[in-house]
């Protein structure tokens, strides 16, 4: 909200929420002051506002120290009261990047690294944690669910990147407010919401969005439309998002030749063939689609009360997982030829329907109540083949996910302030497997991935305080209590499981103390320390499957939570609205973390499974993990003038299951950053920037990830991961209010490189073109 304010004659007013306001009593005003927390202060007379035919466009003051943030949807407060470092990305920054999915959308902010085995994927890592150790949040909602695994995931694709109003990452443990799984950092999205008129009689209002862009490195085709109506109670929005991909084609300068795929199969009158790969930058099979759907209506009966609801709907086309189509057999009659005929993961399926109630009438128990209610329905599936086999397996999981949050507020006094809620998840993993002869298309059972109708539940309640020692110090304290409880029964008719059926419960306590110190509106300085918990899921415990060839993972019903404990320090500074410098570093402890080592089973320590003999494993809490690091960032931004840059080092490493030495850490990234140089006019912008990763030497891969056939070798044969940069260069022209053209080059040298875990190699040269229209 902007307001109006002149001195004669002596009259002030506000806009709405659409920037409008009602300036008939400025008439003839020599002088109007506007003034927004977010722009410059603008002078300018009536006769000017007339020549403009009223319109005016403010300047945005690009470095603040002071801005509001959404913590899940459960209360907002200033970045001078966080004790947390917190990065916010807004909706004008998404638009402008024009990221494919919502994982290129987290990658693009050079806050998060995103691994990707295929181009159907995207799997954050927020400090040295990833998968199950980070937590999505969408609109409130807690979207991992009891399926979560500890190796990469791609849940985040199903949300819709041009659906966004913005998102936040906070980063650390927060599990006090977020429950289990928020240890290396919460990643918290938010969805466009409905807007009411501003119409005082409330007669309709209606807006709306749309764009089509093209890349070339995948021949992508994105179409989005969102519009909005707004009555005076009632609100409607609607977006809709459609994007087809081809085979990503990747750099072709410098690199390692190593990262082109030679070889890949055919299928011809049921016999496979290994055929010549003539085009070794375009990755075969690696093309698939996406739709999005979203509905909200929002009713606000009066101004203490608020109803929303909305329903989201993602799904993809099938895609394959690309890092198992190069695998190469070792022995066997197929030595030297592809261990796979097929492998890829059925369509991805995700819809969500949401309810949410505010009250905000004060009473002795709160200030501010909020309800969230939730169900989730979650669908993957898993299919693959070995090269000359006739069998195809298939593994099919859908979840249903209940969730409910109550979430109040209360000012006890000026000093002191109350938080505090309870939630309930409930998860039912349905599971089923099956192998379908490829020729006489018979169909037989097998064993499941997952136990079928095993049950995850989780229990927490959790307050937060924080109290104004003074003017200049603020602290902030919470502790949360959950309880988590897993029901499980065990087919033993494809498998020789010891058990039939288990029930595993536990608890956890975790707190947080937080101390932030601002000597003056250009300063923030704070200190933390916080513990989170992560609970055993049913993927932890009851999973049955091939981790790499070789290794059989099977359940384990005696586990028990991960428990972090976390100290940071941080500190902000601007200087004007010119520039901003912020630096944190903080160290992290991990017990009790749950990972895979050989395991007994049946007395036995090998299986045959797939025709193979495995060694058994199994997922047990047997390792501590240590990871530190630093993260720090620059802006400056002086008449149209920009430069951002930001940069993360991150060093972890886990005490090998077998004795007390430790290796590096999976998920601890290489070091990783970028720099941009902008330049912004009324109707243009202009954003050249790199993005950098550094080398990663055999010594600092972990073990698990030594062996990994989809990174480069050295001389010797040994793994390791090359460091690697890439120039790219976006712009976007404003023709009017209404109509942008963006235009992008990524990759503008070409360059041939895979990044840190991935199992495909990133886009080569990408030209893209957007054109985006409101109305």
């Amino acid at each position: 909200m902007a307001t109006l304010v002149s001195n004669i004659p002596q009259t002030f007013a506000a806009t709405n929420a659409h920037g409008q306001a009602d300036i008939s009593a400025f008439k003839n005003a020599d002088s109007i002051v506007i003034r927004h927390l977010n722009y410059e202060e603008l002078l300018i007379s009536y006769k000017e506002l007339e020549s403009e035919n009223f319109q005016v466009e403010m300047t945005e003051l690009k470095i603040l120290l002071k801005e509001v943030i959404i913590k899940s949807n459960r209360w907002e407060e200033s970045n001078l009261e966080t004790p947390n470092r917190v990065e916010k990305i807004k909706m004008k920054e998404i638009a402008f990047q024009n990221p494919q999915t919502a994982a290129d959308m987290l990658g693009v902010s050079g806050y998060a690294f995103i691994q990707k085995s295929q181009l159907g994927g995207g799997s954050p890592m927020l400090r040295g944690f990833a998968t199950n150790r980070v937590l999505l949040v969408i609109d409130g909602v807690r979207m991992n669910t009891a399926i979560f695994r500890a190796g990469n995931t791609q849940n985040v694709i199903s949300l819709d990147a041009n659906a966004m109003e913005g998102y936040d990452i906070i980063f650390g443990p927060v599990s006090v407010l977020y429950g289990s799984d928020a240890i290396g950092g919460v990643m918290n999205f938010r969805t466009i919401e409905p807007k009411l008129s501003d119409s005082t009689n409330g007669k309709l209002s209606a807006s709306g969005n749309s764009f089509m862009r093209t890349s070339t490195a995948n021949l992508e085709k994105t179409a989005h439309v969102d519009f909005n109506i707004g009555l005076k109670k009632w609100a409607f929005v609607t977006s809709v998002t459609r994007s087809e991909y081809g085979d990503l084609r990747s750099g072709s300068v410098g690199g390692d030749p190593y990262f082109y795929r030679p070889h890949y199969v055919q299928t011809i009158d049921n016999k496979d063939y290994m055929v010549a790969n003539n085009d070794s930058t375009l990755q075969l099979g690696s093309n698939y689609s996406q739709t999005n759907f979203m509905q909200k209506i929002r009713f606000k009966p009066n101004k203490n009360w608020d109803f929303d609801y909305g329903f989201h709907f993602s799904e993809t086309s099938s895609f394959n997982r690309y890092d198992r189509l190069y695998v190469m057999q070792t022995d066997g009659p197929y030595k030297n030829k592809l261990r796979w005929a097929e492998w890829y993961y059925g369509p991805q399926k995700w819809n969500m329907n949401r309810i949410g109630i505010t009250n905000s009438k004060e009473n002795i128990a709160y200030d501010k109540l909020s309800i969230v209610a939730a169900y989730q329905y979650f669908e993957e599936s898993r299919y693959d083949r070995q090269f000359m086999y006739r069998e195809l397996r298939m593994q099919k999981e859908h979840v249903d996910a209940f969730s409910l949050n109550l979430d109040l507020e209360k000012k006890i006094s000026e000093k002191l302030s109350l938080n505090y809620g309870l939630e309930a998840v409930y998860n039912i993993v349905h599971s089923d497997a099956s192998y379908t002869h490829v020729v006489t298309k018979k169909l037989d059972s097998t064993v499941t991935r997952y136990p079928n109708g095993s049950t995850w539940q989780s229990h927490g309640v959790y307050a937060n305080l924080k109290y104004n020692l003074n003017e200049k110090l603020i602290l902030n304290g919470g502790l949360r209590y959950s309880y988590y409880k897993i029901n499980a029964s065990f087919d033993t008719s494809y498998f020789p499981f010891p058990f039939t059926e288990t029930i595993m419960s536990n608890d956890a306590l975790n707190g947080s103390l937080g101390l932030v110190y601002t000597p003056n509106k250009s300063v923030q300085l704070y200190v933390n320390g916080a513990t989170g918990y992560r609970a055993p899921n049913i993927d932890d415990m009851g999973k049955v499957f091939e981790s790499t060839p070789g290794y059989l993972v099977v359940p384990n019903p005696n586990l028990k939570p991960e428990q972090v404990y976390n100290a940071e320090i941080g500190a902000v500074t601007t200087f004007g609205n010119i520039l901003k410098i912020d630096v944190a570093g903080y160290y992290t402890i991990l017990k009790d973390g749950m990972v895979r080592n050989n395991f007994i089973l049946n007395g036995d320590s090998t299986i045959r499974y797939w025709g193979n003999k495995s060694k058994i494993q199994a997922v047990q809490n047997i390792t501590q993990m240590q990871i530190y690091g630093i993260q720090a960032g620059i802006e400056f931004y002086y008449k149209g003038i920009g430069l951002k840059s930001n940069f993360s080092y991150q060093n972890g490493r886990e005490q090998t299951p077998d004795s007390l030495i430790y290796y590096p850490l999976r998920h601890a990234a290489p070091t990783f950053g970028s720099t941009h140089i902008t330049y912004e006019h009324r109707k243009f912008r202009l954003d050249f920037y790199a993005v950098y990763n550094a080398k990663m030497d055999y010594e600092n891969l972990a073990l698990t990830e030594r062996l990994n056939a989809s990174y480069a070798r050295d001389e010797n044969g040994l793994a390791y991961v090359a460091s690697w940069y890439t120039l790219n260069f976006k712009t976007a022209f404003n023709f009017n209010q209404y109509v942008t053209l963006a235009v992008g080059i990524e990759n503008i040298t070409d360059r041939l490189y895979r990044p840190y875990s991935s199992g495909i190699n990133a886009p080569g040269r990408n030209l893209i073109i957007s054109l985006r229209a409101k109305f």
